[in-house]
């Protein structure tokens, strides 16, 4: 079992950028792989990022790529999310999840085994 705990979100301008953080609590946080989604309004929750359990292998969807980061740290139980030149289309509550996992990277929602409360992310045009 693990906990996962979402920060960092809030208002910025177009153009700006933001940094979330997940924070882990519970079983070592290297065995698992680790994506954000999020979920506008009115939409299905979408793919954002993911990273495999030591950060080596990274994928994003198209609509990021270029513009998104996303990096983990395995000592402080911690994967990050940083967003440059946001857009008002990346308006959005941001989930982390894990997915137990020694080895892939997944695109998949229903991939993940656990999942954190959100986090709401508002770009201003």
């Amino acid at each position: 079992q693990v906990q996962l705990v979402e920060s960092g979100g809030g208002l910025v301008q177009a153009g700006g950028s933001l940094r979330l953080s997940c924070t882990a609590s519970g079983r070592t946080f290297s065995s698992y792989a680790m994506g954000w989604f999020r979920q506008a309004p009115g939409k299905e929750r979408e793919f954002v990022t993911a990273i495999n359990w030591s950060g080596a292998t990274t994928s994003y969807a198209d609509s990021v790529k270029g513009r998104f980061t996303i990096s983990r740290d395995n000592a402080k139980n911690t994967v990050y999310l940083q967003m440059n030149i946001l857009k008002s289309e990346d308006t959005a509550v941001y989930y982390c999840a894990a997915k137990t996992s020694n080895s892939g990277i997944f695109r998949v929602r229903s991939s993940y085994e656990y999942w954190g409360q959100g986090t709401q992310v508002t770009v201003s045009s």
